[in-house]
């Protein structure tokens, strides 16, 4: 669906008919403003006669009076009517910015991974941020203005034009010049470009300080804060060079504007002066010709600058468009799985997949796993270990083949319906900024206190949880930096076994944990992993030898697949790689205990 700015402003479209209801009745304070003065110059001070029966009566006194009094009443209408129409417009305004930002983020949530791995966190925490901020400024900051600028002009020209024809005339030549000068001038194409290079050096800014904050223990490690420091001023400059570009144009453009304005209100008071030498003008009637001038000019100079503002948030705008309009690689299946839950049989068949064009990472993959077998996963890093169980979660879709549960194509499954039957341990371990019972039941709100203190148990995790001072109410640290790295991993595995998902999926579930605790672990990942399908990326000797079929991945390719002793027999990739690898974390766990 195409997005636009009428879409957004549609439901507020009472409470902005509303709003230029206010502005008709602030631009009939804003024709009253001059007369008070009128009265006083032309009528108090000369002694003539007005022209309302009702004030004919009064003396000069009288009168000075009830102009004075009329002045203020005017002042105090037009300052509370401000005040009502400012509330609603930015009251619109922010509403309209907190649906975008709603539509953005849901949208980007939505996103499968190979959208995020092309673009850069930090452009897109602009957008959603700052570059939303646009559909007010088009809208409040320059649509509304627009019309309120109209509708004084149309009022003030009425009563300009009873009062002097020809200035009125005069006035008017300069709209012209004004028109051409905001439309077709070179300078809006300038200011058009400017814009869009200004966000995108702001944008790079907001890039450089996502990356470093969280990697500012590897900065301080390896002690680059100078270098990062320099990064970061190198892009601030450029970004500042481009903000400074951008508003010297704009400046340049209201200059222009004010100099044209300027031209108009000479020959007014040029020819407006010689009238009333001639008596066809009073000194009052010129002093109001010369504030609605003012005012006129002024709304000719409102509409300008918010068509300058206009031109510049349509690039901010079509920046977050262009985010919702990015379609997810991953299309939405229809179907469901039981509301038991799958069976847990999955296979994959010829599968292929490349994040790169003519880069492959898993070529032609045949697997077979039936439902409740514990396959460990092993090979090099790269080979395309995580990829294989990336496509079981439908992170990503093969570009050939297809991948089944109980034989069906996950792709014909509504992706939600998927995930909720697979359970993960990813690495690195994934903590939230939140309570450790909210990170515990993040899969399952409504879990109970004993399912919660009965997964955390599991997982080896439940003393250290209540060794805290609030116990699992205890906030943990951004990153999870009040815990260490091993209670992060039995958190999340916690959170996994809290999930009770039929299909389960555990990234080296206890690379960061001691042997000791390892074991421990193992111990608890035996129930959980009794009648489930389990995948387990395997580093850990203990893990391959509990597992049910060892796969192993070379070059994107399943070389070889079987049991342990079967595999040892055969003396190929596996029996090299145990030799290697799993042979020295058995001596090493041997030597601990």
């Amino acid at each position: 669906m195409r997005r636009t700015v009428r879409s957004y402003l549609r439901p507020y479209l009472p409470a902005f008919v509303f709003a230029l209801a206010q502005v008709i009745f602030i631009s009939a304070l804003e024709l009253l403003k001059p007369w008070p003065l009128k009265v006083v110059i032309d009528h108090v001070l000369t002694g003539t006669t007005v022209p309302w029966e009702f004030a004919q009566t009064l003396s000069s006194q009288n009168l000075l009076l009830l102009a004075c009094v009329g002045l203020v009443v005017v002042y105090l209408l037009l300052g509370g009517l401000r005040i009502v129409n400012d509330y609603t417009t930015i009251r619109i305004g922010q509403k309209m910015v907190n649906d975008l930002r709603r539509d953005l983020y849901a949208h980007i949530q939505r996103l499968s991974l190979s959208f995020h791995h092309r673009r850069q966190v930090g452009d897109l925490l602009y957008r959603l941020t700052s570059d939303t901020y646009a559909i007010q400024t088009i809208t409040m900051n320059g649509l509304f203005p627009v019309l309120c600028s109209l509708t004084l002009f149309a009022g003030m020209l009425l009563v300009m034009i009873r009062l002097d024809p020809l200035l009125t005339f005069l006035a008017l030549i300069v709209c012209p010049i004004l028109a051409v000068l905001v439309t077709i001038s070179p300078l809006r194409g300038w200011l058009i470009a400017s814009a869009t290079h200004m966000h995108q050096q702001k944008s790079s800014v907001f890039s450089i300080v996502q990356w470093a904050i969280p990697a500012i223990r590897v900065i301080q490690a390896f002690t680059k804060e100078e270098e990062e420091h320099r990064r970061f001023m190198a892009q601030s400059q450029k970004s500042l060079k481009a903000d400074l570009n951008f508003y010297l144009l704009q400046g340049f453009y209201s200059g222009a504007v004010s100099v044209v304005i300027a031209i108009g209100t000479a020959a007014v008071i040029w020819i407006g002066a010689r009238h009333v030498l001639a008596g066809s003008l009073t000194i009052g009637g010129l002093i109001v010709f010369t504030s609605y001038l003012t005012s006129l000019y002024g709304a000719i100079d409102s509409i300008s600058q918010a068509y300058g503002s206009i031109e510049g948030a349509k690039v901010s705008l079509q920046r977050v468009f262009e985010i919702l309009e990015e379609e997810s690689d991953l299309k939405e299946g229809s179907r469901v799985f039981p509301a038991s839950g799958a069976k847990g049989e999955v296979a994959w068949s010829s599968v292929s997949f490349q994040y790169t064009p003519g880069q492959p990472v898993l070529r032609h993959v045949d697997l077979h796993v039936r439902p409740g077998q514990k396959v460990a996963i092993v090979g090099r890093t790269g080979a395309g270990k995580s990829t294989l169980l990336s496509l079981l979660a439908r992170f990503y879709d093969p570009k050939s083949g297809q991948v089944t549960i109980d034989g069906i194509d996950i792709r014909e499954f509504q992706i939600k319906s998927l995930r909720r039957q697979i359970a993960m341990v990813l690495q690195p371990p994934l903590v939230f900024p939140l309570t450790i019972r909210e990170n515990l039941t993040y899969g399952r709100p409504e879990a109970t206190e004993e399912e919660i203190v009965n997964a955390a148990r599991l997982a080896r995790i439940h003393d250290s949880i209540v060794s805290f001072p609030k116990g699992y109410d205890t906030v943990v640290g951004e990153q999870g930096a009040t815990l260490s790295e091993g209670e992060k991993q039995r958190l999340t595995i916690a959170r996994a076994i809290l999930f009770n998902a039929p299909i389960l999926i555990l990234d080296e579930p206890t690379s960061s944990v001691d042997a000791e605790t390892e074991a421990l672990i193992m111990e608890g990942l035996q129930e959980l992993t009794a009648g489930r399908t389990t995948f387990i990326i395997a580093h850990r000797l203990s893990t391959v030898r509990q597992a049910d079929l060892i796969v192993v991945v070379r070059g994107g390719k399943i070389v070889e697949q079987g049991t342990f002793d079967e595999l040892m027999r055969q003396r190929g990739d596996f029996a090299k790689l145990y030799r290697t690898q799993f042979s020295a974390q058995e001596e090493k766990t041997r030597a601990l205990v």
